[in-house]
């Protein structure tokens, strides 16, 4: 490409992104809001799985940043990545720990958590449903994931045939998830008194349980960076990896709506996930490809929003339900849909614009790329 081209924009991972924050947020709201699973069909009852979708981007989207680093001149700096990462989501999510933490009506009764699980991200290891910031389990999830990865990538990195390597550890990632899910089932669910807080509690909210989307998109990070012939073949149709990713998608919506918590669902279920999720990746990333091309309305401000809506949305609509019921709208009336919705993305678009915008802007100033030596200027002939 010469250098008065630029490359098309692909729309499709903004698409997907805004999806997943759509998902979750009609999915809070029939839990929180409504509670109701009719107020959105099975749309809304299903919607959690956008949180898993957010994962298979996460680990596709940082993969690529780790992969693509450490194959360049300059190489990979794992300080600067990490600077990068917590300059990116560490800020917006402290400030949303200190509402919950030094304002008692913005937990709007709810018991909190020891502060110090949030302040480490280990909040989501044995959480309760149902206290204060409980969604907070998948920022823990993915902040963990943000701090093994690329350290594991450069130990792996380090040894003979590390590519024989990589694919051995995203093999045995999804066998053990499989083995540890199986395994947590038999022994805390199955016969227990309370399967179904045990099965949020010890496998839904759990590290070793709710890696496979992650690791799948590592997986497509690394196909794209170092096996760039398949890369190639599997790009060239995006319409085909889009029609099968969302038939894969829709066979395990189906399942999950069926019988989420069943032994079944719970070991194959999550990979099923990350199998549908990471070819709809495929598709937003191909050439002619319907998701890559097509920008949908709004879908850019979503996924930019996604992350601050994501930490706020929840308690803005438990905070505006009871008004809004005093004044005779009902949680699932049309009004009271559009008034939460709205709030909601008017508090994310303010913890984006005052709190995520000036910390970016400092990571884009001091630590611009993940790279161990910055990029050489030209000198002028």
């Amino acid at each position: 490409m010469t250098a008065t081209h630029h490359p098309r924009r692909l729309f499709g991972l903004d698409t997907l992104r805004a999806l997943a924050i759509v998902m979750v947020v009609l999915h809070h709201y029939t839990l929180f809001v409504s509670r109701s699973d009719t107020t959105f069909g099975w749309f809304g009852e299903i919607g959690w799985v956008g949180v898993d979708l957010f994962f298979a981007l996460s680990g596709y989207l940082i993969g690529n940043q780790i992969f693509a680093a450490m194959r360049s001149e300059a190489g990979f700096s794992l300080p600067r990545f990490y600077a990068r990462r917590f300059l990116r989501t560490l800020p917006a999510f402290y400030v949303v720990v200190a509402l919950y933490a030094l304002w008692p009506w913005f937990r709007n009764g709810l018991e909190m958590p020891p502060l110090w699980k949030f302040l480490t991200f280990v909040q989501n290891i044995n959480l309760t449903p149902g206290t204060a910031f409980s969604h907070a389990w998948s920022l823990c999830i993915e902040e963990q994931f943000y701090v093994v990865l690329p350290a594991l990538a450069i130990f792996i990195a380090s040894l003979r045939g590390s590519l024989r390597w990589a694919w051995f550890a995203v093999a045995l990632a999804f066998a053990a998830g499989m083995a540890v899910r199986a395994t947590l089932w038999q022994e805390l669910v199955d016969g227990s008194a309370q399967p179904g807080l045990n099965y949020y509690k010890y496998i839904y909210y759990s590290t070793f349980c709710r890696f496979d989307e992650l690791v799948a998109g590592v997986a497509l990070a690394l196909l794209k960076n170092y096996h760039q012939g398949a890369w190639r073949r599997i790009t060239t149709n995006g319409n085909a990896a889009l029609a099968a990713g969302a038939a894969v998608c829709a066979a395990a919506f189906w399942l999950f709506l069926d019988d989420r918590e069943s032994f079944a669902i719970t070991v194959v279920g999550f990979p099923m996930l990350a199998l549908g999720f990471t070819l709809l990746i495929v598709a937003a990333l191909s050439e002619r490809s319907v998701l890559r091309d097509t920008r949908v309305p709004g879908a850019g401000p979503l996924a930019l929003w996604a992350y601050a809506i994501y930490l706020t949305h929840k308690q803005i609509g438990m905070l505006a339900r009871e008004p809004l019921m005093e004044l005779g709208y009902a949680p699932g009336s049309l009004v009271a849909i559009g008034v939460i919705m709205a709030l909601s993305l008017l508090f994310g678009w303010l913890l984006y614009k005052l709190v995520e915008t000036p910390f970016m802007v400092l990571r884009d100033r001091y630590v611009p790329t993940n790279s161990a030596r910055p990029a050489l200027m030209p000198q002028p002939r």
